[in-house]
């Protein structure tokens, strides 16, 4: 259920994988795949960076009603605002200018 401007994606996986190396596999992959089947009009790109929080085992149901309402939730909160509401609901300390931007089209 992703978004033009970005995607959710809820996974879980061995504590012996780094989270960098799976992001580095899962945004190259995706990427390479979308360019070679040419699914957009301009060469696809991720911007630089990602965010990773983890939730409990007894949030699984919850975070993933959470991902399936990735449309009607955003007619009301923006990505941005909702990044920004997760990384201080989080206690994550930020500096706006390091954050992801609005896509250039």
């Amino acid at each position: 259920n992703n978004m033009p401007d970005h995607l959710h994606l809820f996974i879980g996986w061995n504590p012996d994988q780094s989270l960098s190396d799976i992001m580095r596999l899962v945004k190259g992959k995706s990427a390479e795949w979308i360019n070679k089947d040419r699914l957009t009009r301009q060469h696809f790109h991720w911007q630089e960076g990602y965010g990773a929080f983890s939730h409990s085992r007894s949030q699984i149901d919850t975070v993933v009603k959470y991902v399936h309402h990735q449309k009607e939730h955003h007619h009301k909160v923006t990505f941005m605002e909702e990044y920004h509401k997760m990384l201080n609901s989080f206690g994550v300390d930020y500096d706006t200018r390091y954050t992801f931007h609005e896509p250039i089209d």
